[in-house]
């Protein structure tokens, strides 16, 4: 009996441990299979697939880049040519104009300005015969127009430009402005003023100065105004006939302008 019974024993232990091989041996398949499909990008269950930590790599590098070599704002001056197309080309004679401007950059591209500008034009206006008052038949006088500017200005990159013009540092920008107007025809007896919405789009170059702290540039823009009156006749009235003249001309017309700048950033 006893036998037997250490017989059954030696049985059952030689039968039991290539069983628990086994099992260990299935382990380690699924295993070394799970690796070798995470090896062979099989994503289909690792739901951190999409994950990379280059992407955090090159923000981070963008933002260093930014705080070494980037500018935070800029200030400065603005100074240049204004005239006008249409009919207010013919009775508002070119002039200069003047302004200052503040710049705030959000990265290297991309930058918000706003500036304010004044100008002052002589006003020709031929009504075409003799009018009370007015022997010639010219009524002449000035405007005093100023405007304040909201502008988003973009930087072109140039990294895949010849060096000479890699540093001018060419941009565009597009904005709206809100207009004031002061008009003085002498012989009409008063000021009219007046104001306006407009928009304005152009693009500039900026060449850098003292190692990057300041800079010298040039603009040009295109500035819509939507001042009143435009589709209507100019009239004027003359306080000593107490009549008013229909001087049959339309002011249609916007304005365009080229200036220099001259900024320090920081």
């Amino acid at each position: 009996m006893v036998r037997i019974a250490i017989v059954t024993i030696l049985c059952l232990f030689i039968f039991a441990k290539p069983t628990r091989v086994w099992a260990g041996d299935f382990v380690e398949d699924q295993s070394s299979g799970a690796a070798t499909s995470g090896e062979s990008g099989d994503s289909t269950f690792d739901p951190f697939s999409d994950y990379s930590e280059f992407e955090e790599g090159s923000e981070e590098e963008a933002d260093i880049n930014f705080f070494h070599n980037g500018r935070f704002f800029s200030i400065g001056l603005l100074g240049g040519y204004e005239s006008f197309t249409d009919t207010l080309g013919e009775i508002y004679a070119p002039s200069f104009q003047f302004g200052l401007f503040l710049e705030y950059f959000f990265d290297l591209k991309l930058a918000m300005q706003i500036a304010y500008i004044t100008a002052s034009h002589s006003v020709s206006i031929d009504s075409g015969a003799p009018q009370p008052g007015v022997p010639s038949g010219v009524y002449t006088g000035s405007i005093a127009l100023s405007h304040f500017e909201f502008d988003l200005k973009y930087y072109l990159n140039t990294q895949n430009v010849t060096r000479g013009l890699a540093a001018l540092n060419p941009y565009l920008l597009v904005g709206a402005s809100t207009y004031t107007r002061k008009t003085n025809i002498n012989g009409s007896g008063g000021e009219v003023d007046d104001s306006a919405f407009g928009a304005q789009a152009g693009a500039g170059i900026e060449i850098p100065l003292m190692h990057n702290s300041a800079f010298f540039g040039i603009q040009a823009t295109y500035n819509y105004i939507a001042f009143p009156g435009q589709g209507t006749p100019i009239t004027v009235f003359n306080p000593a006939t107490q009549a008013t003249t229909n001087l049959n001309l339309t002011p249609n017309g916007d304005a365009l302008s080229l200036m220099g700048i001259l900024g320090m950033s920081f």
